[in-house]
């Protein structure tokens, strides 16, 4: 209807441009929306605030012009103007039930349109390193993720989901090394294990499984793999006066590149199995924890794949004259494009930087043929967007097809306190835990109910309640209720039947009946809108706002659903119950979300 409405609009902005009200270059930015209040209509238009001044009139003046220029629409019974200068339409009553006609025949599609059919965008998430499970930080990418990724393909986008694995690089090099020295002290060798080596005790298991494969043909003596590195950091007994550890000598830093450097140089090509061994145990951990909260991804890429691309990426900066030495290393003029300084793409020993290899992975994006790109990083790479975006644009691409969606820090609490994280000492809270303490749902629910951006707090006691403050208890139990609704009249032996329902829809009077009929015919756009601008808890606050009418009007005084002294009544009302129930179960299905037939 909405749409019929907007096209009648765009008619009166013609119109009024011929007659010279309007300019004849005037771009109308307004917007048509349902109303939250049924007394101002169905639909409202700020078209006359927005094209006051254009105009050279007051809103209202500029709305009675309007309102003469525009064309009948079928199934608006008037159009009036209200406030500062809305126009708000008024829906006859055939049409406000048709929503039911539309849910009933359309089902589960409900809601899904091919308003972004011409696109075909990538999306990438998660792309944590493998060095580690997936902690609950990683979780809220992976659904917000998932969940844009479902809603881009709700509204007719071909969507691919990927993710980058950094299998390349110093993190990489730590972990393996790191696997190694526990190797060495399960074959009964003594050391002091590096402060900034990975500490967990997934780490000993990894070197656990070599020692089962190949015994101790790996083993080299300590000495040589501690020779001549740099002393590891020591620190002061007692902490500063803001809680941090005091340095008293040495490098942590240094120390582990020195151990992975004599390392590489002992076992020679032994190390790969080092690398590769804690590589694929941990990948291969991440693709079961994700698999199972439902994400899942159409190519894992891996960084060490893109050697030809890197060489192929800067051979086309240096080409376009972005390129130049000092140093002995080789910069990219990112400042040209806006960046703060100028970036190191490959340093003067002949390696690349991580910033190199993202370049190349952004050719190799560009070049697939995708229309969008959308990059979901965790915030504290707001940094690297000025200058991935300066290297597609130095490349001759257009960096406008990159969006970076970057998400907050999450801070999970549990009887009050906040439960402290990080992966190098292994003391943290996998994403495997947090599933197992409140489930799937409440994970994929509230990792999602809060803009990206913005910090959320994860109250791990709120999400495991059976209340009406758990936002996903409280959808899925109304969407429970329907069956146990429907099972009541099935025992009372009345038989639902939609065709026969839907005859006598007209029943369906009450204030409460009216406003859940409007809320459900506003779900398509409302997915339209959270799919436009990445924002999937536009959904989850559609769903919950269903819920509290559906609950409200439940517990209404007066209110039967199965009646056997009215049974054309029942029959409206359990036709509307189970199209409300249809609109959740499909809202739940983008949010990752089950809809529970009991509870």
């Amino acid at each position: 209807m909405n749409t019929a409405i907007q096209a009648a609009l765009d008619h009166a902005v013609q119109s009024l441009q011929q007659q010279g009200v309007l300019p004849s270059d005037w771009t109308n930015t307004s917007h048509l929306t349902r109303t939250k209040d049924r007394s101002h209509g169905d639909f409202a238009s700020n078209i006359a605030m927005i094209g006051s001044k254009a105009a050279g009139m007051k809103p209202r003046d500029l709305a009675e012009k309007i309102l003469a220029a525009l064309p009948e629409v079928a199934d608006i019974t008037k159009a009036e103007i209200a406030g500062p200068g809305f126009i708000n339409f008024f829906l006859n009553a055939d049409q406000r039930f048709a929503v039911l006609d539309q849910i009933q025949a359309q089902k589960d599609q409900y809601g899904r349109s091919q308003a972004n059919a011409a696109k075909k965008i990538q999306v990438e998430f998660v792309s944590a390193n493998p060095t580690s499970s997936l902690h609950v930080g990683h979780g809220r990418g992976a659904a917000y993720g998932m969940t844009v990724a479902n809603l881009l393909e709700a509204t007719g986008a071909k969507v691919d989901r990927e993710y980058y694995v950094n299998d390349a690089g110093r993190q990489m090099d730590i972990l393996a090394t790191s696997t190694y020295l526990r190797y060495l002290e399960l074959t009964g060798q003594t050391l002091v294990f590096p402060k900034n080596a990975y500490q967990g005790d997934y780490v000993k298991e990894i070197a656990q499984s070599i020692i089962d494969e190949d015994g101790d043909a790996h083993v080299r003596p300590v000495a040589d793999i501690y020779k001549d590195v740099p002393e590891d950091v020591q620190y002061a007994e007692e902490l500063d006066a803001e809680g941090n550890k005091v340095v008293l000598s040495g490098d942590k830093e240094k120390h582990i590149d020195g151990l992975i450097a004599n390392s590489q140089q002992q076992l020679g090509v032994g190390y790969r199995v080092f690398h590769q061994a804690a590589l694929h145990a941990i990948l291969d951990d991440i693709k079961d924890d994700l698999a199972d909260f439902g994400v899942t991804f159409d190519k894992w890429f891996s960084e060490a794949s893109l050697t030809e691309k890197i060489d192929e990426a800067l051979a086309t900066l240096d080409q376009r004259g972005f390129l130049y030495e000092k140093d002995g290393n080789i910069w990219f003029k990112s400042t040209e494009f806006g960046d703060e300084k100028d970036r190191v793409v490959k340093r003067r020993n002949g390696q690349t930087t991580y910033f190199a290899s993202d370049i190349a992975y952004h050719l190799n994006k560009l070049q697939r043929g995708y229309t969008d790109l959308i990059d979901i990083w965790g915030s504290d790479h707001h940094g690297y967007i000025s200058r991935v975006k300066a290297a597609i644009d130095a490349m001759g691409y257009d960096s406008k097809k990159l969006t970076v969606l970057l998400v907050q820090f999450v801070s999970l609490w549990r009887g009050g306190e906040m439960v402290q994280m990080s992966s190098r000492s292994g003391q943290f809270v996998t994403l495997r835990d947090l599933r197992k303490e409140v489930g799937n749902d409440a994970a994929r629910f509230y990792y999602v109910m809060r803009k990206s951006e913005q910090h959320i707090d994860f109250d791990l006691d709120l999400a495991v309640s059976q209340s009406k403050d758990n936002a996903v208890y409280y959808i899925q139990y109304a969407h429970a209720r329907v069956n146990s609704i429907l099972n009541r009249a099935k025992e009372k032996e009345i038989a639902f039947d939609v065709a026969s329902a839907r005859q006598v829809a007209d029943l369906l009077t009450l204030d409460t009946e009216t406003e859940i009929l409007a809320k459900l015919a506003a779900y398509p756009e409302i997915v339209i809108r959270a799919a436009n601008v990445c924002e999937p808890h536009q959904i989850g606050n559609y769903l919950k706002d269903l819920a509290a009418l559906f609950h409200g009007w439940y517990a209404q005084d007066g209110v039967k659903f199965v009646d056997e002294t009215n049974i054309p009544l029942s029959q409206a009302r359990l036709l509307l119950s189970v199209n409300v129930q249809q609109v959740l179960r499909n809202g739940l299905e983008l949010l990752g979300v089950s809809a529970p037939e009991a509870m």
